[in-house]
């Protein structure tokens, strides 16, 4: 395992309080109110346009919270990984040098790369399984090697919370299983794992704790008890689509949520 992996753990939980987030004024997700234990392992679910990549945005820093508050992400770094990277995959850089970049948080801009930081970067990219990929330009890659490259730049990031959006959408199966495994020795080492999924098989697979949302939270807690026939009906049932000519969200208390933990 790299050594990166174990060096820091989340130290504190991540407390949503009464959360509503959206954009331009109209809501996105409507009041969540949960705690993610520190070093918890957790997945996001529920249907498109539920909110789900809006949260993590949040959680990110990316946007603020119209309403409610975000506590415990104050002191802990935090490394994400959306979606859709705003990477430009036809820029002439090479395998090695982007994953280097996970480095960033400790040689800044005049900084320069020291031999630990050389050999931190070839045990990621053993641990993702690319090792002689490093003078590959990564306009040569494919998909699933392009997310294990994402990966290995996470690892390097060490931060004690990992916010991941959909990471194994368009991969073959190989790499999930292998990135998964990634994210169980990351929780192993005390990380706080939050990712987006859609594959609901995987999420009761793999994942111990889940949030279902339906731009408000159905039910969240052990993956078992959340993921039921009738929490998933009622999460299709509740969903709208975001629209933004909506009225703005009045506060009023939600319907309790089914399985949420004490």
């Amino acid at each position: 395992m790299s050594h990166r992996t174990n060096a820091l753990q989340a130290d504190s939980a991540i407390n949503l309080h009464d959360l509503t987030l959206g954009y331009a004024r109209h809501p996105a997700v409507h009041h969540l109110s949960i705690t993610i234990a520190a070093g918890t392992l957790m997945a996001v679910v529920g249907p498109n346009g539920a909110g789900k990549s809006t949260l993590i945005k949040a959680l990110a820093g990316g946007i603020q919270p119209m309403g409610g508050r975000i506590e415990g992400l104050e002191r802990q770094r935090v490394a994400g990984l959306p979606q859709q990277p705003d990477i430009d995959r036809s820029f002439p850089i090479n395998v090695r040098d982007m994953v280097m970049q996970g480095l960033w948080h400790e040689v800044r801009a005049l900084g320069r790369y020291t031999a630990a930081h050389r050999e931190a970067c070839h045990m990621a990219l053993a641990e993702v399984g690319l090792l002689g990929f490093e003078k590959r330009g990564i306009d040569s890659l494919s998909g699933g090697q392009w997310q294990r490259v994402l990966f290995a730049r996470l690892i390097l990031q060490n931060a004690p919370v990992m916010l991941l959006d959909e990471p194994f959408s368009a991969v073959d199966q190989r790499t999930t299983e292998d990135l998964v495994g990634l994210l169980h020795r990351w929780h192993a080492c005390g990380k706080t794992v939050v990712a987006v999924l859609h594959d609901l098989a995987l999420v009761r697979a793999h994942f111990p704790q889940t949030l279902l949302l339906a731009r408000e939270p159905i039910a969240w807690g052990a993956t078992g008890d959340v993921l039921t026939p009738a929490n998933w009906q009622r999460a299709l049932l509740m969903h709208e689509p975001f629209d933004k000519e909506a009225p703005l969200c009045d506060r009023s208390p939600s319907q309790p949520m089914a399985g949420a933990m004490a």
